[in-house]
């Protein structure tokens, strides 16, 4: 369960999902809570101001009655009571001596009234607070002596304070009623984007669950088409390098295919001859021993051929195992080759073709001696199987620069057929089936030379012309490179 929820969460489209509806759904709550702190701050802000104007014309109409004094007049009794009733509100007069004079709620009429904001009004300054938690609007307004502005120096500029305490119930009620308007329709509205998201995610992971089923059907053995590229720019870039991949995966598995054929063709092949050498002479009486000695010096050769086809084999398992298996040494490559051409040089004899070998400058080079004597002595070796009948040649060239030596086999022989240049490489590959069994081999050869020059970080090249004859060079590092496999 924990796997699926992992995987579930964890998905392009999940993810895809609740970044789509965060990137819908925050800007409202945001518009939301900003319209509404707006409206909230306006109407406290014209509540405010409307009763503040209508609080100084009710001060200048106390002062002018004297009502501090005489608070006995009916006519602003009447004023503040109305101004009480339309605001749902609490009106409170205070006198010099801090005293409430009158209060419009009959609680704390003569009692006394000290506080910062009266303090202050009683300095000339109209006090207003919003208390937004107790819901109420507080607005102080000092009744100024109109004996003040005509006399700056009078003693009592303030007669007193006028005290207007509002309640925010309708304003409170406004602001709940659209908050849960703005809720409904922001609920509505985040449905409606959760619905598109996930209707975009999906569509934007169809290309991915089409690359994740072809991949299934990938592993399973089953063999795909080429997935048409679609979706956004990385999903195109990710499919175009799976159908290379399908595609190389195809080439690899048909030449395993064709190998294991070759292979077992190649094993087949001496046995077969073998078998059928064998049961002539079971099938006879009195075999002379000149046919029977005959016989066996064929199945002699039939065992030595499945040999070296066994043995080339194992030579080639070991050239695509890792560079890790090689064993480098500083290596004196003039007397490598040296050593190699005195070993061929009785098949050359024996072909009446002449072995060159010749040396620029000395050279000691990092490598795995082993190996590179396999793959040069293959060059060469094929150079004289595959040369002129008589007064052939095979030229073996060795130089260097600064950073990589050369090793050029250059031979006379019958050359390869352009056609056939880029196949030669591949195991059991021929170039010219119907000499293939005079002239010997196992086909293998080129093969292990071409995996251990690339062993060493080498390369090899081929030029030939049908009929002229053929030149490889091989290109390897004089210092060996070990590649970082973090």
């Amino acid at each position: 369960m924990k796997k699926k929820l992992r995987s579930i969460f964890g998905s392009l489209t999940f993810r895809l999902i609740i970044l789509i509806s965060l990137i819908g759904i925050l800007p409202a709550v945001i518009l939301q809570t900003s319209l509404l702190k707006t409206y909230e701050r306006r109407a406290v802000n014209v509540k405010t101001i409307e009763i503040l104007n209508q609080a100084k014309i009710l001060a200048n109409t106390v002062v002018s009655e004297g009502y501090l004094d005489n608070p006995s007049s009916a006519l602003i009794d009447a004023e503040l009571l109305q101004l009480t009733n339309i605001y749902d509100g609490r009106v409170m007069l205070v006198d010099q001596t801090f005293r409430i004079v009158k209060d419009t709620y009959d609680l704390d009429t003569h009692k006394t009234i000290i506080s910062r904001e009266v303090m202050q009004s009683f300095k000339g300054a109209e006090v207003t607070n919003y208390d937004s938690e107790n819901g109420y609007i507080e607005l102080i307004v000092p009744l100024n002596n109109p004996e003040a502005e005509i006399d700056d120096e009078i003693e009592n500029p303030v007669l007193g304070v006028m005290v207007v305490s509002v309640s925010t119930d309708s304003d409170v009620y406004n602001y709940q009623f659209l908050k849960g308007r703005g809720s409904i329709i922001l609920v509505a509205s985040g449905m409606l984007i959760v619905a598109l998201a996930i209707l975009i995610a999906l569509q934007q992971s169809i290309p991915l669950r089409r690359l994740a089923a072809s991949i299934r059907q990938l592993r399973s053995g089953v063999e795909i088409e080429d997935l048409k590229p679609q979706g956004y720019a990385e999903t195109r870039e990710i499919i175009e390098e799976i159908n290379h991949m399908t595609a190389s995966m195809k080439v690899l598995n048909d030449s395993r295919q064709e190998f294991v054929s070759n292979v077992s063709h190649e094993l087949k092949t001496p046995l077969t001859s073998m078998k059928v050498l064998a049961d002539s002479l079971n099938g006879q009486e009195n075999v002379p021993v000149e046919l029977y000695q005959e016989f066996m010096q064929d199945i002699t050769e039939e065992i030595d051929r499945e040999n070296q086809i066994i043995t080339d084999l194992l030579s080639l398992v070991k050239m695509d195992k890792s560079s890790a298996d090689l064993t480098i040494s500083s290596v004196n490559i003039n007397g490598l080759l040296e050593l190699i051409m005195k070993r061929l040089q009785p098949i050359a004899d024996k072909k009446n073709v002449e072995l060159v070998l010749e040396s620029f400058r000395p050279i000691v080079a990092e490598v795995d001696e082993t190996k590179l004597t396999l793959a040069i002595s293959n060059l060469i070796e094929n150079g004289i199987k595959y040369n002129k009948p008589e007064g052939g040649f095979v030229h073996v060239s060795l130089n260097a620069d600064y950073q990589y030596f050369y090793v050029t086999v250059e031979d006379s022989g019958i050359g390869i057929p352009e056609e056939s240049q880029e196949h030669i490489y591949e195991r059991f590959y021929r170039v010219d089936k119907s000499h293939s069994r005079e002239i010997g081999g196992t086909g293998l050869g080129l093969a292990i030379t071409r995996s251990a020059v690339l062993m060493h970080r080498g390369s090899i090249k081929v030029f030939s012309k049908e009929g002229e004859g053929t030149t490889f060079t091989i290109r390897i590092p004089l210092n060996y490179i070990v590649r970082d496999t973090q």
